[in-house]
């Protein structure tokens, strides 16, 4: 798929999944300060994935990727409420970098391709062992949830090399399932069907 150069990037985000947005599937936030994010850091409801998202920018450099030249990295704010609490699960090809900017903790569940899982907590409790960054390679598969009790978690996330919607898969099936299950105490199937949630492929 060739990707038109001059194309903002919001609107690619917005076309790679091509599933509408309905008043439905996005009720408003409850929480004031919520609120206020979504409205100064103008975010919008992200499809496929779940939450709300802003493009901040992209790289003027560029890295050479199968053949084609890509910014070497791009931004955004992404958002978690209490009312979209789960990032479905998205396979990258870029490496994802999460930096803590506000609220919070997230719980992030990683799946390598060797099999191994890992689950993370993005949070200020550093005593904790939460971390302030998370840094998720290229090539994984990830979902995130809000922990319990938080009322939103708001993030900065560098992608390198830049995003592009032939570069990221969302939702995922049975053979994900085969691999990925009892990986961990928390890699049940009733679980893994959970973070891919609608996206569900049979």
């Amino acid at each position: 798929m060739k990707i038109p150069r001059r194309l903002p990037l919001r609107l690619l985000a917005l076309a790679a999944f091509a599933l509408p947005l309905r008043a439905a599937d996005t009720p408003a936030p409850g929480d004031p300060r919520v609120r206020e994010l979504v409205a100064r850091l103008q975010l919008e409801p992200l499809p496929g994935e779940s939450g709300y998202f802003a493009v901040i920018g992209r790289s003027a450099q560029t890295v050479s990727v199968a053949g084609r030249d890509l910014p070497a990295q791009s931004q955004i704010y992404y958002l978690l409420t209490a009312e979209r609490p789960l990032n479905y699960l998205h396979w990258l090809a870029s490496d994802d970098t999460h930096i803590l900017l506000e609220g919070g903790p997230v719980d992030y569940f990683i799946f390598h391709p060797d099999g191994r899982v890992e689950k993370l907590v993005l949070g200020s409790d550093l005593a904790a062992g939460q971390r302030l960054v998370i840094a998720v390679p290229g090539g994984c598969w990830k979902a995130l949830q809000l922990h319990p009790g938080a009322r939103y978690a708001l993030m900065a996330n560098a992608l390198s090399p830049a995003w592009t919607p032939d570069r990221v898969k969302i939702g995922a099936g049975p053979a994900f399932l085969a691999r990925y299950r009892a990986a961990a105490s928390w890699a049940t199937d009733t679980f893994l069907k959970e973070l891919i949630g609608p996206n569900w492929q049979p």
